[in-house]
């Protein structure tokens, strides 16, 4: 009887430890740490008040780098590349801004299109320059998250816009698979 207990005792330990080693497994997989912020590529071009606005954003495997289009004395179209050190200082420079209120990125102005250099950048990738922590800071600022919006003109800034609020209003499956939500149609007919 005494190989019985201690086969018994055996298993029993095994199962414990199985049992740990899946909730060790659990547990660890909630402390994933956090997806670093997709480097951007930016074309921003100055408008005709002084302003400047995002017309073009791509994501890039490498640094974030711009180009910034002006307009010189004569009028003619001028650009120039601005590297990631760069816009990470004035991105730095348009956060101690934030920080002591002074930062058009957030103040509840939103009268003319764009911003100035600095908050155009730190309004479109305050993330991938400063951290999440901080370009999640920002983004919960309503002034912000506003003016971030509205310097953005980009076709990606709309598109990736577009896939948050889809996927933000998606139903949610229930656990055998149905629809928590049900949808009802209008049987009003578009068309001309």
């Amino acid at each position: 009887m005494s190989s019985n207990k201690h086969i018994s005792t055996i298993s029993r330990g095994v199962a414990l430890g199985s049992a740990g080693i899946i909730m060790m497994s659990i547990l660890s997989g909630c402390e994933a740490p956090q997806q670093k912020q997709q480097n951007r590529y930016l074309v921003i071009e100055q408008q005709t008040n002084g302003k400047y606005i995002v017309v073009e954003e791509m994501p890039t495997e490498g640094p974030n780098r711009a180009i910034i289009r002006e307009k010189d004395e004569n009028g003619n179209t001028v650009e120039r590349f601005m590297n990631e050190a760069e816009m990470k200082a004035l991105a730095e420079q348009e956060y101690k801004k934030v920080q002591d209120g002074t930062s058009e990125t957030v103040s509840g102005n939103n009268g003319s299109a764009g911003m100035g250099l600095a908050g155009t950048i730190l309004a479109v990738a305050a993330g991938s320059l400063m951290g999440n922590m901080i370009g999640n800071a920002l983004m919960n600022n309503k002034n912000f998250a506003n003016r971030s919006s509205s310097v953005n003109k980009s076709a990606y800034s709309r598109s990736a816009a577009g896939q948050a609020s889809r996927a933000g209003t998606s139903a949610k499956k229930s656990f055998f698979g149905g629809s928590s939500r049900t949808s009802s149609y209008s049987s009003t007919s578009y068309g001309g």
